[in-house]
């Protein structure tokens, strides 16, 4: 089943796209990229104004926060009756990330099941590619084997000169902190403190991933990513707040690195 509905039309369409666009395996990961993009176009829309939703409901959030920050039960209870009343799911974000690791696991293994070079590989791969191909299409087992080379990159193999994983970990936590609401400072509650962590340890990690798997899947990442943040500019909600977590948008190191700013009160008397 996972051949049929995810493998195989994935190897295919590589092969198909390769053909098309002058042998270019770059290319067709790029083409391939996009149309999974667009898939999944409905759930990142969704997922993205519900992080916006969130954003919007923040101050009203740091209100309950001081209100009730001595009792925890009753501060669940509230932020839930919020939630509600706003019609935001905190966990609407979720289910389109929790989508997207399937794909990387067959884009994984379509990635490296396409660019074939051993005969047993080659064997292998005979058996998962579509005989009955139509005239306007090219037949897939006549572009094999495929040129996995381009540039400086061989796209069956971890980038050399680890670029591309560089740029998995920026375009990753670029994305992020435009997605997630700045911290408001004071005292925070564990939410808060674990957005943060994520904010550094999930690019990271996604980096620390993408220097042992091929090229090409990080080819995919970061297109993928770079997508997500036109998608997201295109709702007129990117903004530098959430870059720097200060909330004229201007320059803050703290911010930047996904620290929460000092209260207002403070600045004002180190200023003074």
């Amino acid at each position: 089943m996972w051949d049929l509905l995810i493998l195989d039309p994935m190897v295919n369409l590589l092969l198909w796209f390769y053909g098309i666009l002058w042998d270019n395996y770059v290319l067709a990961i790029l083409l391939l990229t996009i149309i999974i993009r667009l898939l999944l176009f409905p759930l990142t829309w969704k997922q993205q104004k519900s992080q916006v939703a969130m954003q919007e409901l923040q101050p009203r959030l740091k209100k309950l926060q001081e209100k009730h920050k001595n009792d925890p039960e009753q501060l669940q209870q509230k932020t839930m009756e919020l939630y509600r009343e706003a019609g935001v799911n905190p966990l609407g974000g979720c289910l389109p990330t929790l989508i997207q690791f399937p794909i990387l696991i067959g884009f994984y293994r379509a990635i490296t099941r396409s660019l074939a070079a051993s005969p047993i590989q080659l064997l292998d791969l005979s058996q998962h590619v579509y005989t009955n191909t139509p005239t306007w299409l090219p037949a897939p087992a006549d572009l094999i084997p495929l040129n996995s080379h381009f540039a400086w990159l061989d796209l069956a193999k971890p980038d050399p000169l680890y670029i591309l994983p560089i740029l998995v970990v920026v375009t990753t936590w670029l994305q992020q902190k435009l997605l997630t609401p700045p911290s408001t400072g004071g005292a925070e509650n564990q939410a808060a403190a674990m957005s943060r962590s994520m904010q550094l340890t999930m690019p990271l990690f996604i980096g620390y991933i993408s220097l042992t798997l091929p090229s090409g899947l990080s080819v995919y990442w970061v297109v993928s990513n770079i997508i997500g943040l036109i998608q997201y500019m295109a709702m007129g909600k990117s903004s530098f707040k959430n870059l720097f977590g200060t909330e004229d948008g201007s320059f803050s190191l703290r911010g930047l690195i996904g620290l929460p700013q000092p209260p207002a009160e403070e600045k004002g008397r180190k200023r003074s």
